[in-house]
């Protein structure tokens, strides 16, 4: 059977407005030829390692490795520059829309990584940038908020809804439709209609590759296991691609518990969610018996979002990926292990990661594991303070 384009088995899919149609054949089109162009790939590795600090260290946590009785590695996408694995997508998406001719790239923001990584890739390539964030997230993300005002972007707040994630996809697709012409919209995960989860998964896999590399060099062989966050699903496919075809290494995505799936107050879309449609996708959403798209809480405001990737789906669904979810507490109880263990703060995403690992420690007990770091937690220090302040 041909496989469907822009499908990974029943889930992906182009499903978007009329008037967003030809600009996403142009992004197809441009992004299938300039992807095998060697001039634009010389140039995106270029900035990968000169700018971004490629490769990262895969690290090997001793002080956790022998609190948790695993041989804990971490991917140290916390040491890009920005901060946070975002920067490798922006770089490739923001250079893709300069060769295309675009004239202004627009992003939503969620932690505000990628709104930062946006904003960062549009000052080093000369490009107007706009990002969308909802009210609530920058309440929460302050410091990246003025990251991004700092780096030349206009931050719009998006008060509908629940003014976090979902609505700032929303706006910023709104904006494309308007000035769909001279704008590129960059897609912050693997999300959204064909090619975004594609394309943003070539960009961000060059994780999985190094890591892969480094596992073999420092070890002689794969990891048991490879664990990383799940919002909408990069820093998670851009390590898991890589290791798709090799069947031993068990990959592993952590979703947001929240509260707990009890109080209904979380973002785990594969413990409760439905397959349906939501801004331009087929894949899991949070959802009521009539289709309507569910408040979602995570004290992360990236993993704070209703559906996920349509690839992660497909690997859930063919069993090549399973798929958890850790509370907020947990979640917060990991970023001070972290911390106090290795000296290092983790990004509240990946905080979730780190918590599943030490909450399976006694199933992963003597494995190889790598935990994908997808982010630093400078941003959500004042955050976490005040929620322990209030607790």
């Amino acid at each position: 059977m041909k496989k469907k384009q822009g499908y990974f088995g029943q889930f992906g899919g182009m499903f978007v407005p009329e008037t967003l149609i030809p600009a996403l054949y142009e992004l197809r089109e441009g992004f299938s030829a300039l992807s095998r162009d060697r001039g634009f790939k010389d140039a995106f590795h270029h900035y990968l390692r000169e700018y971004v600090g490629r490769p990262t260290p895969l690290y090997y946590a001793g002080n956790l490795s022998k609190r948790l009785g695993m041989e804990l590695y971490l991917k140290r996408e916390d040491l890009c520059h920005t901060g946070a694995h975002k920067i490798n997508n922006a770089i490739g998406q923001v250079l893709l829309a300069k060769k295309m001719g675009k004239e202004r790239v627009i992003a939503e923001t969620g932690a505000g990584q990628h709104g930062v990584a946006t904003a960062t890739a549009a000052a080093l390539l000369g490009l107007r940038c706009t990002v969308y964030m909802g009210e609530e997230d920058m309440k929460r993300q302050a410091p990246n908020v003025s990251r991004m005002e700092m780096l030349g972007a206009e931050v719009k707040a998006v008060t509908q809804g629940s003014r976090t994630l979902k609505d700032a996809i929303n706006e910023a697709f709104r904006d494309w439709v308007t000035f769909v012409r001279t704008t590129h919209y960059v897609m912050g995960t693997v999300f959204g209609p064909h090619p975004y989860p594609t394309m943003v998964k070539e960009f961000v896999s060059v994780i999985g590759r190094e890591a892969i590399a480094q596992i073999r060099k420092k070890e002689r062989r794969l990891p048991d296991a490879v664990i990383a966050c799940v919002g909408g699903g990069s820093n998670s496919m851009g390590i898991f691609a890589p290791f798709i075809p090799h069947e031993s290494v068990t990959l592993i995505g952590v979703e947001a518990g929240g509260l707990g799936i009890a109080s209904g107050k979380h973002a785990a879309r594969f413990a409760t969610g439905r397959i349906g449609v939501f801004q331009g996708t087929k894949s899991y959403v949070l959802q009521d018996d009539n289709g309507q798209v569910l408040a979602t809480h995570s004290v992360s405001a990236g993993l704070d979002y209703a559906s996920v990737g349509p690839e992660h789906s497909f690997l859930r669904e063919t069993k090549r990926a399973r798929y958890s979810h850790v509370n907020d507490d947990e979640a917060r109880g990991a970023f001070y292990l972290l911390a106090r263990e290795e000296g290092i703060i983790p990004a509240l995403e990946s905080s979730h990661a780190l918590a599943y690992a030490a909450k399976k420690a006694s199933s992963l007990r003597g494995k190889l594991v790598i935990v994908n770091l997808s982010g630093r937690g400078d941003k959500d220090l004042a955050h976490v303070t005040t929620l322990e302040a209030g607790s």
